[in-house]
């Protein structure tokens, strides 16, 4: 017992570096801080981002990552998705909710031309939902 708690006090004091105490113990004179220059001064402290008078590279790459709230209620919808209506079907904002085409949170829709085959007419009766012009000539 008495040999295991000398052999785990080994590991567990380790010795602190005695600085400043003459040339044989290996960290006299500068005491392990070399010749000069700011990190051998006393009080020295630097800030994480500095870059030794370099730009720093938060100040060197472009800005990035916002997005306009206007975004998370506003949605581009394909003609093409409109395929599952029949002809004459009368369409707004809460039917294209029930029918999971567009998210709940959506609130303005602008449908825009894509998609090979679209021929039926249908009607838009939503001051939310926009046409471009060449979905209004298909859809009448």
């Amino acid at each position: 017992m008495l040999l295991l708690n000398r052999l785990f006090n080994v590991f567990a004091n380790k010795k602190s570096k005695r600085l400043g105490r003459g040339i044989g113990s290996g960290f006299g004179k500068t005491s392990g801080k070399g010749h000069k220059g700011q990190k051998s001064r006393s009080g020295y402290k630097i800030n994480r981002f500095f870059e030794g008078g370099q730009t720093p590279f938060y100040r060197r790459i472009p800005k990035f990552g916002f997005k306009k709230k206007k975004n998370n209620k506003f949605k581009e919808l394909c003609l093409c998705k409109l395929n599952i209506f029949k002809n004459n079907d009368i369409i707004n904002l809460k039917l294209l909710k029930n029918y999971n085409i567009i998210n709940k949170k959506i609130k303005f829709i602008k449908i825009i031309l894509g998609g090979k085959f679209f021929k039926k007419k249908l009607i838009i009766l939503d001051k939310n939902i926009r046409v471009s012009s060449g979905v209004l000539k298909k859809i009448k």
